[in-house]
């Protein structure tokens, strides 16, 4: 797949986006506008799994909510309009995922 991902701009406006781009703006995601909006990302992820472990009726760990949360994005990038945002989105997920699996085994 090129480096270039389609995002919001009008069709056919398409720009180079880095690897490192990405990550950056996984990063600021994650850390500004999306804590500021939803709190502690570790606590909402435990919130989420248990929700989810309550309608499956089955355990969910807040690791697996994270991973399952990438998989989502991942299955976006087969329909539909490719966005940058899903590429960030998929990195803030697994970046996630690791302090969440990290924190764990402490």
């Amino acid at each position: 797949m090129s480096p270039e991902f389609c995002d919001s701009s009008p069709p056919g406006d398409v720009r180079e986006m880095k690897t490192s781009e990405i990550l950056s703006e996984a990063k600021n995601l994650v850390n500004g506008d999306r804590h500021k909006d939803y709190g502690d990302k570790t606590e909402n992820h435990k919130n989420i799994s248990k929700l989810w472990s309550a309608y499956l009726d089955t355990k969910v760990e807040p690791h697996d909510v994270a991973i399952m949360m990438a998989l989502l994005k991942m299955a976006r990038t087969k329909l539909g309009a490719v966005s940058k945002d899903t590429y960030i989105d998929m990195a803030a997920y697994g970046a996630i995922a690791g302090e969440i699996k990290f924190k764990e085994e402490k």
